[in-house]
């Protein structure tokens, strides 16, 4: 027996933002079968978002790498307070209603998805002072059996034992990345590339990677339960303005001094690629469901891999590659099997 459906989800009489099917002249929906790009315009659109997520994981590390390291808070106030900006003047300009409020009926949701979508930005931020890029992205990939219950929960999308089986066998490739000294000594195995780091630094990296996980959860479900009553630039609004007005509080409550890159240009790139990304995978979010628009996430390891080889010289440890392969097949199982379920 189905589950009843979620208040949560979007109803039709509120304004659609983004349609796909096919209509007329006169305004009448047609019946004419859909190319594939656009039956996979959301998995297209999110794997296209997964390449600048990657480029700008590779930036962050730059920054960190710096003689004066930029912290997470100053390039999360940065960023995302000129992407506030430039999202406000896109809405003005092209007349999209209630640029500052969002639609009414999803406010609250479009605020969830901005605080939470705080905690996954800085979560992984954070971890990437420690952790190499590729092990960081791999941690993230737990966000698909996360979502998945909180899927259930919320939007009363179905779950099984074997689903939850396999987020707790998935907690073992965590583990094989984490590397915790009382299960592998006080050196564990360092991926070749990396500076040393004591496993404390490391365990540390690994929490900032699961808060990132909670908060890409509730990021994720929230933009699935707005769908399409609000417009992308909507929801990255919300998403932008609530990530700085957090980070400038923190940074003020944590003392953090402000570091003046010596190039702007790290900068400038950070915000372009950030703009992309995240608006092509909102784009994309709201044109999937959650389960099988995750798949399109896994197409950022093979990005990262290859930029964090290029630009740092990282070759991932034999540890590090089976604790990702553990994650990743629990993740694509999740979904598989969530695929095979609905409707």
């Amino acid at each position: 027996m189905s589950k009843p459906k979620s208040p949560l989800i979007h109803r039709n009489d509120i304004e659609n933002y983004g349609s796909t099917q096919a209509r007329q002249d006169d305004g009448a929906i047609t019946n004419e079968p859909l190319s594939f790009t656009a039956r996979n315009a959301g998995m297209l659109l999110i794997i296209c978002s997964q390449f600048f997520f990657a480029s700008m994981d590779i930036s962050v590390k730059s920054l960190n790498s710096l003689e004066n390291p930029v912290h997470a808070l100053q390039i999360i106030v940065i960023r995302m307070g000129i992407t506030f900006v430039c999202c406000e003047i896109y809405m003005i300009v092209m007349g999209i209603p209630d640029p500052i409020t969002g639609p009414e009926g999803v406010r609250m949701m479009l605020f969830i998805r901005g605080v939470t979508g705080f905690f996954g930005l800085s979560g992984v931020y954070w971890s990437l002072q420690y952790l190499s890029v590729a092990d960081a992205t791999i941690l993230i990939f737990l966000t698909p059996l996360t979502t998945a219950v909180a899927g259930s929960v919320f939007l009363k999308e179905s779950y099984s034992v074997k689903q939850a089986g396999a987020g707790v066998v998935s907690l073992l490739g965590v583990v094989l990345i984490g590397r915790p000294a009382f299960l592998f000594g006080s050196e564990g195995v360092i991926s070749q590339g990396l500076p040393d780091v004591s496993p404390a630094q490391r365990l540390a990296g690994v929490g900032a990677c699961m808060v990132s996980v909670l908060g890409n959860t509730g990021a994720y479900t929230s933009i699935r339960a707005i769908g399409k009553r609000a417009h992308p630039m909507h929801i990255m609004t919300y998403f932008s303005l609530w990530c700085t007005i957090i980070s400038s509080f923190g940074m003020v409550v944590l003392d953090i001094p402000v570091v003046y890159p010596t190039s702007w240009m790290w900068i400038l790139l950070l915000l372009m690629i950030g703009i992309f990304g995240f608006t092509l995978f909102t784009m994309g979010l709201q044109r999937e469901t959650v389960s099988r628009g995750v798949t399109g996430m896994y197409a950022q390891v093979l990005f990262v891999v290859v930029l964090e080889r290029l630009f740092f010289g990282v070759i991932p440890s034999l540890l590090s590659v089976l604790g990702a392969a553990i994650i990743m097949s629990s993740g694509l199982y999740v979904v598989i099997k969530k695929a095979e379920i609905s409707p």
